[in-house]
């Protein structure tokens, strides 16, 4: 009987996973290129380290992994959904370690499948990983207090480890759940010498890592700057918090039961540290002003215990008939935000529909102000023009193996790596590709891509270093935000481009 069971239950996860991956595929139009940010990180598979100034490491060894399976989007969108998917077993595997029923089983699964997670994994971003790590984190914290056995201590350590050289976001989980343990009768695990056994080992997964911030100088803490200055800065707090209602609105009974049934459900006094971890982790997020989706990766554990709950009190008598409510009611919030929170419309159809995309905030971006449609929608757009339009100058460029291509910004220097073929390598004086400078070829001409706004003071700058300077092309996608991105042509230089190149790259070096 219990065989029997447990075939069922595998059935019907399986079941979940496939539908997940299908609903993967369904939500992006083929109009649309990948994401700006994807590029820069397959391109991170072309120079394996310990450490990048964009991310930590691990986003690199999938896109290693990636690039050996043939590098085709296929394979590019298929790593999110695989963490998606196993974000769903880890959220199941979690859901029967606090013994919950079928139906406790079907109701998470269900809350985790129809989330925000689908439009998160739709991108190759660490952010996905991100989620599986702090859900599996937290698993391993409910196995601890079940069993008390040491073990989970250090599974948790190489968890959270593997979570750090992902994305070093999981460390506000640790600001959060330090804390909460505290304020619990689990203090007591702060005596265990084993704890701090593990913490050891955690380091030492990390090391490298931390060795690889220090011999540069810590980039890490100027890519945060950065971003506090040029993104956070334009956060408003308010938002933050609407946006944790939207991520999961068809979940937010679930979630809400959960935190209810923390402080007040006797089977689940053991588990009181969670109760006190969602709000430290929000306030921590929030003293920060951190985006929004950062905090993604708090819920799905929450689910397991909201579910678990509300399969105990709607077991008995008429409650029982709430059950299929209970799991339609995700579905139906899914049902409009399918149509509205997802790639899978043309840029037409947003505009022509743009108050809901206003009302809900999608047209904001990061600075502060509403555009025509949503930020990420525009970075994927334009790409595969541009990469087409730098291939067939390159091709027409006297000495292209002398032809340099320097770019304006990450995005179009991975997407010309990306979609061009053969030799054709640009790179830029952002992110990690001014670590990528090949300065072997002594190079007598510049193919340069810059942005609109930047155009004139870039021809003015440069044209006198070369003998002829021509603007060949530009982005025409009026809805892509690399509209009107310029394409110049210097052939023919009059001094020594590798020399001015170096000196750049050491000034920018210098400053970071």
């Amino acid at each position: 009987m219990q065989s029997n069971s447990m075939a069922k239950k595998a059935l019907i996860l399986a079941g979940f996973i496939i539908l997940k991956f299908l609903l993967q595929t369904i939500l992006i139009s083929p109009e649309y290129d990948l994401q700006r940010d994807e590029y820069l990180y397959l391109d991170l598979g072309h120079h394996l380290a310990w450490g990048y100034l964009s991310v930590p490491p691990l986003t690199s060894w999938i896109s290693g992994i990636i690039y050996l399976l043939g590098n085709s989007v296929f394979w590019v969108k298929f790593f999110p959904s695989l963490f998606g998917a196993l974000t769903i077993i880890v959220v199941w595997k979690t859901i029967e370690e606090l013994k919950g029923s079928l139906f406790a089983l079907i109701l998470g699964a269900t809350c985790v499948l129809f989330s925000s997670l689908l439009r998160l994994n739709t991108l190759y971003q660490p952010n996905s990983f991100d989620v599986l790590s702090w859900t599996t984190l937290f698993f391993i914290i409910i196995k601890y207090f079940n069993t008390e056995k040491q073990k989970w201590l250090f599974i948790a350590a190489i968890v959270f480890a593997f979570g750090f050289l992902n994305k070093y976001n999981i460390v506000f989980l640790l600001l959060g759940l330090l804390p909460a343990i505290l304020l619990t009768e689990q203090r007591k695990v702060f005596l265990k010498k084993e704890i701090y056994f593990a913490v050891i080992l955690g380091l030492l997964f990390i090391a490298p890592n931390l060795l690889w911030q220090y011999n540069n100088n810590f980039p890490v803490i100027h890519h945060l700057k950065e971003l506090s200055d040029t993104q956070l800065v334009n956060v408003d707090r308010l938002d933050f918090l609407k946006s944790q209602v939207l991520f999961f609105i068809g979940s937010l009974f679930v979630i809400i039961s959960a935190l209810y049934a923390l402080l007040f459900y006797k089977p689940f006094k053991k588990y009181r540290t969670f109760f006190w971890t969602f709000f430290f982790i929000l306030i921590v997020f929030i003293f920060f002003k951190a985006k929004d989706y950062y905090a993604i990766g708090l819920y799905p554990v929450y689910i397991a215990f909201g579910s678990v709950f509300i399969a105990d009190i709607l077991k008995d008598g008429w409650k029982v008939y709430l059950q299929p409510m209970a799991i339609t009611i995700p579905v139906l919030f899914f049902i409009p935000m399918y149509n509205i929170a997802f790639p899978n419309k043309s840029p037409q159809y947003i505009i022509e529909h743009s108050n809901k995309y206003k009302d809900l905030g999608l047209l904001r971006w990061e600075d502060g102000k509403d555009h025509l449609i949503p930020q990420d929608y525009a970075d994927m757009l334009g790409w595969k023009e541009l990469a087409k339009k730098v291939d067939s100058i390159y091709l027409k460029t006297p000495n292209p193996s002398q032809t340099l291509i320097l770019c304006d910004n990450y995005g179009q220097a991975g997407a010309i790596n990306y979609y061009t073929t053969g030799e054709i390598k640009a790179v830029s004086f952002n992110a990690d590709y001014i670590n990528w400078f090949n300065l072997e070829p002594q190079y007598i001409n510049l193919i340069r891509i810059i942005s609109y706004k930047e155009k004139d003071d870039e021809f003015k700058k440069t044209a006198p270093y070369f003998n002829s300077a021509v603007l060949a092309d530009s982005i025409s996608n009026k809805y892509a935000r690399e509209y009107k991105t310029m394409i110049f042509v210097f052939t023919t230089a009059k001094v020594d481009v590798n020399r001015i190149i170096k000196s750049e790259i050491e000034e920018v070096k210098n400053y970071r």
